[in-house]
């Protein structure tokens, strides 16, 4: 089941959930989510729906599997994007993604095997692009591997992928932060966007050319989707980290922790006396 772009609002008493957060792309900079998660249950919360897009979309799908935040962030540290792929020699991409899809599936195991989206704790979304007929898409159900492999397929670095028939690519194509998909599902929704976009002179090689250009569509969709949100959080500190680099996971899940306490404070929401000390 997935469902397509649509921009109408339900009334509050069509929402069925109380919180949702919705996580954006970013490439190694999606490690801020962990650190926005430490806020978020630091703060006595705890999401009743999320929805991800690239990155976002590895960080939903491990939370609603059950890994702690920490846990997402070691886990990364202990890898680098040459072990997480491989070039390829045609496909549509200079890289494969199957070494990632592997390192997610063993992540996936050691939480207990879940492969499929619905068999997961927390009701996840995953946001895609639909190549094929321009359109964006999100889906709640379904195997998980490639439908997050698709929302992480950033055109022209990794291939596009083909789901019953459908060729799809990453979710920030056309919307980087999806709070679309969760605006009419919940009473309060987190968006965070771990993609900020500010001037920047150094375009060395020809993936950091592809990706800043791609990242300028970025800054364009991510502004009804910010809007959307009761609590929007940016990581503005994040700009000049590369998007494969994950050497500065601590810089990037501190940045992620200091901007959403901030916002959660702003929204009155900030009350680490009722933290469920179980959940951490």
């Amino acid at each position: 089941m997935s469902t397509s772009h649509s921009t109408a609002h339900g009334s509050h008493k069509d929402r069925p959930y109380r919180l949702g957060i919705a996580f954006s792309g970013g490439g190694a900079r999606g490690l801020a989510h962990a650190g926005a998660l430490m806020a978020i249950e630091e703060a006595g919360l705890k999401p009743d729906i999320v929805a991800g897009v690239s990155a976002g979309s590895v960080i939903a799908v491990l939370y609603a599997a059950g890994m702690r935040p920490i846990d997402m962030a070691t886990m990364f540290a202990r890898s680098n994007f040459r072990k997480l792929t491989e070039l390829s020699y045609g496909g549509g991409g200079i890289f494969k993604i199957e070494r990632f899809g592997r390192f997610i599936l063993d992540a996936l195991d050691s939480l207990g095997g879940m492969r499929c989206i619905e068999d997961l704790h927390i009701p996840t979304y995953i946001g895609v692009t639909d190549l094929d007929n321009a359109r964006s898409v999100a889906f709640c159900e379904g195997e998980i591997l490639p439908r997050m492999l698709a929302s992480c397929s950033i055109p022209v670095i990794f291939p596009p992928v083909n789901i019953n028939g459908v060729n799809y690519v990453d979710g920030g194509v056309l919307r980087n932060l999806p709070a679309w998909v969760l605006r009419d599902k919940c009473d309060t929704l987190i968006g965070i966007n771990v993609s900020p976009i500010l001037p920047k002179k150094e375009h060395k090689t020809l993936v950091q050319v592809a990706y800043r250009s791609y990242h300028m569509m970025l800054k364009a969709n991510q502004v009804d989707d910010m809007a959307m949100c009761d609590v929007a959080v940016q990581t503005d500190d994040l700009t000049d980290y590369q998007v494969f680099d994950l050497r500065h996971i601590k810089q990037m899940v501190v940045s992620g922790y200091i901007h959403t306490r901030r916002a959660l404070e702003k929204a009155g929401m900030w009350n680490p006396s009722t933290t469920d000390k179980s959940s951490k």
